[in-house]
C-alpha cells in the first residue's frame, strides 16, 4: 500500500448523511423509506447536468459519424457502469467496436477488485495506447469521487493525441474535470451509507451513461420513431422482438414481417425499408447507405 496521503474528506460523496446517523439501529422498513427518499434526489441531481450531457453527446455524435469510437474509462463501480453501457450497445444497436469500455485492473476487475489498480496514471495510459486511440475518438471518464488518478490519466493520454474528452463525477468543482472538455458534475447529496458510491452515485452514473449512449444512437440513425431498428436477433426472444419491430413500423401482418425478415437475413432497417417502399433488398440497401442508415430519410421524402 502506497505511503501517500489522500485528503478525501473535502468530497461530498464522502460526508455523513444526516438522515442515516443511526442506521444500524432502523428497522428494514426505515432503511428502505429513507432509501427510496434519497434516491429521488437522484433525478433532480441528473437534470442540472443536461446542458453538458447535451454537449457530451453532440460531441460523440460527431465523432463516431467520422468513424470513431466512444470509450468509457473507469475504476471500481464507475468501471463497471461504463463496462455495462458499452456491452448493452451490441444486441441493442448493432455496435461493433463503436463504443467500448476499459476498467482500471483489466476485465477481470469486473468481477473481483484489483488492489491499486485506480491509483495508476500510467496503467491508463497503457490501456488506451492498445486501444490505439485516434483524434476521431472521445474518451468518457467516469468517477464518482471526481479524482480518480486512472481516470486523470486516461484523459491525460485522451488529451495528448487529440482525442475530445469528456468527464462524469459526482461532486461539484471535481478535480477531473481540469482534464476534461466537457465535464458533466452532479451532487446527489451524501450515500445512505457514507462513502458507498455504488449507490446514489452510481444511479447517477449510470443514468447518465444511458442518456450519452442511447441519444447517440438515435443521432447517428440506429432508431425509427422510438424502436431499435439496428438490433441484433441473438436469440428467440430478440428476433421475436424483430418481428414486432417491423410489424409496429409498417403494419403489415406477422407472416410477412417474418418472411421479410428471412429474406434480409434478420436485417429489421432493411426489411422496413423494403415493405414501406416497395423495393428489393438491394434497392433498400442503396437507399440506407445513400441515407447513412436513417430509416426514415429512405420512406419519407419529405424528411430528405
Amino acid at each position: 500500500m502506497s505511503e501517500v496521503k489522500v485528503n478525501i474528506s473535502h468530497l461530498g460523496t464522502e460526508t455523513r448523511n444526516p438522515k442515516t446517523m443511526d442506521l444500524d439501529l432502523l428497522s428494514t422498513k426505515e432503511i428502505l423509506r429513507i432509501m427510496n427518499e434519497e434516491d429521488h434526489r437522484v433525478i433532480s441531481a441528473v437534470e442540472e447536468a443536461l446542458p453538458q450531457i447535451e454537449k457530451a453527446v453532440e460531441q460523440v455524435i460527431c465523432s463516431l459519424n467520422a468513424g470513431g469510437r466512444l470509450i468509457y474509462v473507469g475504476a471500481g463501480t464507475s468501471g463497471r457502469i461504463g463496462i455495462m453501457d458499452a456491452v448493452e450497445c451490441v444486441p441493442t444497436f448493432s455496435t461493433t467496436d463503436e463504443v467500448q469500455a476499459i476498467i482500471a485492473g483489466g476485465n477481470g476487475a469486473f468481477v473481483k477488485a484489483v488492489e491499486g489498480a485506480e491509483d495508476s496514471k500510467e496503467l491508463a495510459q497503457k490501456d488506451l495506447a492498445e486501444l490505439q486511440i485516434a483524434q476521431n475518438d472521445v474518451v468518457c471518464a467516469i468517477a464518482a469521487s471526481g479524482r480518480t488518478p486512472y481516470c486523470i490519466g486516461a484523459l491525460e493520454y485522451a488529451k495528448s493525441v487529440e482525442a475530445a474528452t469528456v468527464s462524469i463525477s459526482c461532486n461539484k468543482n471535481a478535480k477531473i474535470s481540469q482534464y476534461s472538455e466537457i465535464a458533466i458534475e452532479v451532487d446527489a447529496g451524501p450515500e445512505i451509507l457514507t462513502g458507498s458510491t455504488r449507490l446514489k452515485s452510481g444511479t447517477c452514473q449510470k443514468l447518465i451513461c444511458n442518456m450519452i449512449s442511447t441519444a447517440s444512437m438515435v443521432g447517428i440513425g440506429k432508431v425509427y420513431g422510438n424502436l431499435m431498428v439496428d438490433m441484433k436477433a441473438t436469440n428467440l426472444k430478440l428476433v421475436e422482438r424483430a418481428k414486432r419491430i417491423v410489424m409496429q413500423s409498417t403494419q403489415c401482418d406477422y407472416e410477412t414481417a417474418e418472411q421479410v425478415l428471412e429474406e434480409t437475413q434478420y436485417s429489421t432497417k432493411e426489411a422496413i425499408v423494403m415493405i414501406l417502399t416497395g423495393t428489393s433488398r438491394k434497392e433498400a440497401i442503396e437507399l440506407l447507405k445513400k441515407y447513412k442508415g436513417f430509416v426514415r430519410k429512405c420512406v419519407s421524402p419529405s424528411k430528405k
